[in-house]
């Protein structure tokens, strides 16, 4: 019984990280695609960046 209860958590735990490491990955590329709008749409003037920092 315990085998097979530890083997249910590992199979929970592996599931859960990969649920959120491919949440990281989405939220990632939006970040990705959202810089390099930004980077395309800046502003010519002033010193060129659309970030403050």
């Amino acid at each position: 019984m315990v085998p097979l209860l530890l083997v249910l958590l590992l199979a929970l735990i592996l599931f859960g990280a990969g649920f959120a490491l491919k949440i990281l990955w989405w939220v990632a590329i939006a970040v990705l695609v959202l810089w390099l709008i930004g980077f395309v749409a800046r502003p010519k003037g002033g010193s060129g960046r659309w970030y403050r920092w």
